[in-house]
C-alpha cells in the first residue's frame, strides 16, 4: 500500500518535516510505502479556472502539481502537512491542492486523507479544518487520531519537544494504516458504494 505525503513547508528539515517523519516511522513499521514530496519551496501558482483540465486531463500549468497527480492516483492515502500562516495553510499549499483536486478526474473515493498542521502557537484548528475540506468534497474518508493533528514549534527541530503532538501523529499513522487496509478488504469483498449521477444545481436557479 502507498501513502503520498505532501509537505507544504518551504523549510527543509523544519518542524513540518519533524511531524511528517514521525508518521513515516510508523508507516515503515506497518510496511506502508511512503512518498514524501516537499512543495513549499516550489513555484506553484494558483488555479485560473481556465477549464483546460477538462479537455487535457491535466492542469495547463505543467509543474509539480501534474507530477503529484500521478502519485495521488496510485496512492491509497494522502497526507497533507502544512505550517500555519495567519491561521491558514501557506499559499503554496493551497494553490497546489486547489489545482491537484480540481484538475484530476480519477475516482478519489475511499482513498484515506489526513491533514497535519504545525504552528508556533495559534491557528492550528482553523488550518486543520481548511485542509480536511479537500478530502470531504470527494468521498475520501478522513483519518483521525487521539487529538487534532497539530504539532507546535517555532525554531528548527523544536517540534521534537512536543511529545503529545508527536504521539498524536503516531496514532494518526496507525489509524490511517488500519483504515486503508480495512477499505482494501472491503473493496475486495463489496466493491465501491453505488454512485448516483451528479445533479448539479446553482443557488440562483
Amino acid at each position: 500500500m502507498k501513502v503520498l505525503i505532501i509537505n507544504g513547508s518551504p523549510r527543509v528539515n523544519g518542524n513540518t518535516s519533524v511531524a511528517v517523519n514521525e508518521m513515516v516511522k510508523v508507516f515503515n513499521e506497518e510496511d506502508i510505502e511512503t512518498d514524501v514530496v516537499m512543495i513549499g519551496n516550489k513555484a506553484i501558482r494558483g488555479c485560473i479556472a481556465c477549464g483546460s483540465c477538462y479537455k487535457n486531463g491535466k492542469c495547463v500549468f505543467d509543474d509539480a502539481v501534474n507530477e503529484l497527480a500521478k502519485k495521488f492516483e496510485e496512492a491509497d492515502g494522502l497526507v497533507v502537512a502544512s505550517p500555519v500562516y495567519y491561521a491558514s495553510a501557506n499559499a503554496t499549499t493551497i494553490a497546489c491542492l486547489d489545482r491537484l483536486f480540481y484538475s484530476t478526474g480519477f475516482d478519489k473515493r475511499m482513498k484515506v486523507g489526513a491533514s497535519v498542521v504545525v504552528a508556533r502557537r495559534g491557528g492550528c484548528s482553523s488550518t486543520f479544518d481548511e485542509l480536511n475540506k479537500y478530502f470531504t468534497i470527494c468521498g475520501m474518508p478522513v483519518a483521525s487520531s487521539q487529538y487534532w493533528n497539530s504539532v507546535h514549534g517555532r525554531e528548527k527541530s523544536e517540534a521534537n519537544k512536543d511529545l503529545e503532538g508527536l504521539q498524536t501523529l503516531r496514532a494518526l499513522a496507525r489509524n490511517m494504516t488500519f483504515l486503508m487496509k480495512s477499505i482494501a478488504l472491503g473493496k475486495e469483498q463489496f466493491g465501491l458504494p453505488d454512485e448516483e449521477e451528479w445533479q448539479p444545481t446553482h443557488f440562483i436557479r
